[in-house]
């Protein structure tokens, strides 16, 4: 097996800074954090959906993967890509909802670990809800086009963990779910299925993590959200002085 391409890995960083452009930047100053250093059970979640629409090869379903990539993602979410795009080294900013009808949206983001013609993958920051590697990727089965994603990933903290397991798992998966279908019918394919595989790999939680609520987004924003009123106020008073 030939080596994957060096290039195509990004550089050791001890914090993150982004091009990304969005309301709040709660990832800047942090470091990344896999789920080697989260809190909670480590799943494997693998999503794959057959494109069976045009012939489309799997560089080609990465290549508009890359370039359209947050017009593939439930609207729920916000993506603020990096200038650069998807390449090695690069960081982008989210928002998301914790929990279904959740009144706070968490801001955190991703690191781009990864990327070629074939795949690419995210690293999770610290206080992101997960501690997670996703992977994107595109192969070819029996002369049909597969595209995958497959997350490695643990709660990052109690809080998080409590909110995975309240509904926060399922809302993840068919987040994915959602994006496959999303790919696939720009792709061509009329009525796209998801094969969904999880797969617990360590059912033991890590003590040692439980600081990492110090770097939380769900409390960082729920304090945001708390005080933005009087952060309004004050804008006002010290607008009209």
């Amino acid at each position: 097996m030939e080596p994957k391409d060096t290039g195509a890995w990004a550089r050791p960083v001890s914090s993150l800074a982004t091009t990304a452009i969005s309301p709040d930047d709660a990832v800047t100053g942090r470091r990344v954090a896999g789920p080697v250093n989260g809190f909670g059970q480590m799943w494997q979640k693998t999503f794959r959906v057959r494109l069976d629409g045009e012939v489309t090869s799997p560089r080609a379903v990465i290549a508009t993967w890359k370039e359209r990539f947050p017009t593939f993602w439930p609207q729920s979410v916000k993506f603020y890509a990096p200038l650069a795009g998807i390449a090695p080294g690069e960081v982008a900013l989210l928002e998301i909802s914790p929990l279904p009808g959740a009144p706070v949206r968490l801001s955190t983001g991703v690191m781009v670990i990864y990327a070629d013609d074939e795949s690419f993958t995210f690293m999770t920051p610290e206080g992101h809800t997960l501690s997670a590697w996703i992977t994107f990727s595109a192969y070819s089965d029996d002369g049909v086009t597969v595209a995958q994603v497959q997350v490695l990933e643990r709660p990052s903290d109690p809080l998080d963990d409590v909110a995975y397991h309240l509904g926060g798992s399922r809302m993840q998966s068919r987040f994915w779910e959602e994006t496959l279908i999303a790919l696939a019918r720009h792709l061509g394919t009329n009525e796209p299925s998801v094969e969904t595989t999880v797969v617990c790999v360590d059912r033991k939680r890590q003590w040692r993590y439980v600081r990492n609520l110090r770097h939380s987004a769900t409390i960082h924003s729920m304090m945001r959200t708390a005080t933005a009123p009087g952060r309004w106020v004050a804008s006002r008073v010290h607008g009209g002085g």
